[in-house]
């Protein structure tokens, strides 16, 4: 699978207007095509594929200035997405092809000979050839890979980036023959079964107090104005500020775990499903009325869970460690002991806390969970009780960032 190397870029004004078109024109071909595969019904035979989408692109480009004005190498490229897409959604592997909206989904991409037109300017600045757009400055973070494609995208906060896509070599397994276990968590982002407690950076108490301003502040804006537009980007900025910590330090945990243990153990959570809404409760006693299905208290579960990472470190670790994560089911292993195998809600005394009732064993609520998951210790919806499988090494408690 192609992974990203990203890079800032810095536009001038004017090549940020003319990004904005790109992405403008990458925007309407996308769904274009998507109406055409929305509003096909049986009796008007099949939707075009992309050989008549893209004669119609032609057609189109001689029949409109504005759209001629553009790069058709962007145009036919999105063309070329949309119809992957397609394929892949109806192959099982990737959801549904979604509408794209501005100022939301703001990007294109560049496949060819093109994506390899970078020059170094100097050992901190670089610049790469966008179509119909120029020479455009990219900050040197790390060494520029050889890469096919690439693709240009602006975030909310109004930064551009640009992603060459490459395939990254898996980190080697230090040999050790260690195991490791990771409960993810609310409270704690990430507990291993050495003991180690690891929460992902969040915003601070000074952001959190200016991001409820903004808010209050954005409830009392007009829609459209340019007020609105300005704390809009301001909210924006936090929360891309919260992002950025977050990746970065979800690079250096699965990278360190990479290259301390051969295996690494994980659960096996369904995270689109565990972030949901929930559903409507309908009041029986009044009709058209609806009873309380505390949808708050729901909502904040899931800004934690996607605070916390959960689904970007399975992933990077699959990455780099490829063939050494083994996900295990995640039933009961907070209730049951490491030591006894004794299993019981009343084991787990509060989030924090771990006290078995049967041999009087107390750790780390998370601890505990992640050695049985680093013993492979999965109990089943028949509530079995698991055999108990010694660790090569009891773990410590210990605390770190």
């Amino acid at each position: 699978m192609d992974l990203m190397s990203r890079f800032r870029m810095y536009p001038t004004p004017a090549q940020h207007v003319a990004l904005l078109e790109q992405c403008r024109h990458a925007r309407y071909v996308w769904n274009l095509a998507l109406e055409q595969w929305a509003m096909w019904t049986r009796d008007k035979g099949p939707t075009p594929g992309y050989v008549e989408q893209s004669r119609q692109l032609t057609e189109a480009r001689h029949a409109f200035g504005w759209l001629r004005a553009g790069s058709q190498t962007v145009q036919q490229q999105a063309l070329r997405d949309y119809d992957q897409a397609v394929r892949s959604f109806y192959a099982g592997t990737h959801q549904r092809p979604r509408w794209r909206r501005a100022g939301l989904h703001e990007g294109f991409r560049i496949v060819g000979p093109q994506a390899s037109r970078t020059v170094a300017v100097n050992r901190k600045w670089a610049a790469v050839n966008v179509p119909k757009v120029g020479w455009v400055r990219l900050r040197l973070s790390r060494a520029i890979p050889n890469a096919k494609s690439y693709r240009v995208t602006r975030d909310r906060a109004g930064r551009w980036h640009i992603a060459f896509a490459v395939i990254p070599r898996p980190i080697p397994a230090p040999g050790t023959g260690e195991v490791v276990g990771v409960d993810r968590g609310v409270t704690v982002s990430a507990a291993l079964s050495t003991g180690q407690l690891l929460t992902s950076p969040r915003l601070s108490e000074t952001e959190q107090a200016r991001l409820k301003y903004l808010q209050c502040r954005l409830a009392r804006c007009c829609r459209g104005s340019n007020r609105r537009e300005r704390v809009k980007a301001a909210i924006a900025k936090l929360h891309a500020g919260a992002g950025d910590r977050r990746k970065d330090w979800v690079e250096k945990i699965s990278t360190d775990l990479a290259r301390r243990f051969d295996v690494i153990r994980v659960e096996d959570l369904r995270i689109t499903q565990m972030i949901s809404r929930p559903k409507p409760k309908p009041d029986p006693q009044r009709p058209g009325r609806y009873m309380s299905n505390r949808r708050r208290a729901k909502a904040g579960l899931n800004r934690g869970i996607l605070a916390n990472g959960w689904g970007a470190l399975v992933c990077r670790l699959e990455d780099k460690a490829a063939g050494r994560v083994e996900k295990v089911k995640a039933a009961y292993t907070s209730q049951t002991c490491s030591v006894c195998g004794h299993r019981a809600p009343e084991n787990r005394e509060s989030q924090a806390v771990f006290r078995c009732r049967a041999c009087g064993h107390q750790a780390h609520a998370d601890v505990n969970a992640a050695v049985n998951i680093a013993a492979g210790r999965a109990v089943s919806a028949r509530r079995e009780t698991p055999t108990r499988i010694s660790l090569k090494r009891e773990p410590q408690l210990a605390t770190s960032v």
